[in-house]
């Protein structure tokens, strides 16, 4: 099984911090988020890494190499400008070829049971299935609505208040049929800004996993702080 772990973004909201290390290489609990990801893809079975680079590329591969460590295989990209979080993606449609794939946000952290996107998909040959957690504060997040099979049926951004009762949010991981690399343009793109609103808008089918597994971003400094608590 294979996984993209997107970890190309600037991190530029929080600062001073991410001008010495790339934003996935943060430590949280004394490890790289990063280095959570590769290993929750191994708990389950995925091998076959790609990673995608920008700012202090060689901070990344220096530290996980070919990834034998954690009994993974990592292979990488590097952005001279960024490619978006789909636009990342496509670049590696070469090696994704032929196979269904996770992506997941390597600057999260998380606790996600990601077989449960898979076991999704299989359900209902969904294109794509996404991961969501509960947040009770989504004033600063999207959420999404569902109908009782979790088919997504729309995304609100930035709920204001009576907007949407919805509090599940992105959580930042992803499951798609290959065929999702027919709806990426080369070139820039983002999955939430441009590539789900058009599925949902031509009638394509993706599908939501809620479940409150722990899920914390690390976007600004006071995030940060929050989640060093947690």
């Amino acid at each position: 099984m294979k996984a993209v772990i997107l970890a190309a973004g600037r991190g530029e909201r929080l600062g001073e911090i991410t001008q010495r290390a790339p934003k996935p290489m943060i430590l949280y609990r004394n490890k790289p988020i990063l280095e959570y990801n590769v290993e929750l893809c191994r708990k389950f079975g995925v091998t076959e890494l790609y990673i995608n680079t920008h700012d202090l590329p060689e901070q990344i591969r220096s530290y996980f190499g070919d990834g034998s460590r954690w009994g993974v295989h990592i292979e990488y990209s590097f952005e001279p400008e960024l490619l978006g979080t789909a636009g990342a993606v496509k670049n590696f449609e070469r090696v994704l070829a032929g196979e269904s794939f996770f992506v997941l946000y390597g600057d999260n952290y998380s606790e996600y049971d990601i077989s449960a996107l898979e076991q999704m998909q299989k359900k209902y040959s969904a294109l794509g299935v996404i991961a969501f957690h509960w947040r009770e504060d989504t004033s600063s997040s999207g959420v999404a609505e569902f109908n009782s099979d979790g088919k997504i049926l729309k995304f609100v951004e930035k709920p204001k208040p009576g907007e949407s009762d919805s509090r599940w949010v992105n959580a930042g991981i992803y499951f798609f049929r290959n065929e999702i690399l027919s709806h990426l343009p080369d070139g820039y793109s983002d999955f939430g800004k441009d590539i789900f609103p058009r599925i949902l808008t031509t009638g394509g089918d993706l599908f939501g996993v809620c479940r409150q597994d722990a899920v914390h971003a690390f976007d600004t400094p006071e995030m940060l702080k929050q989640s060093l608590r947690s």
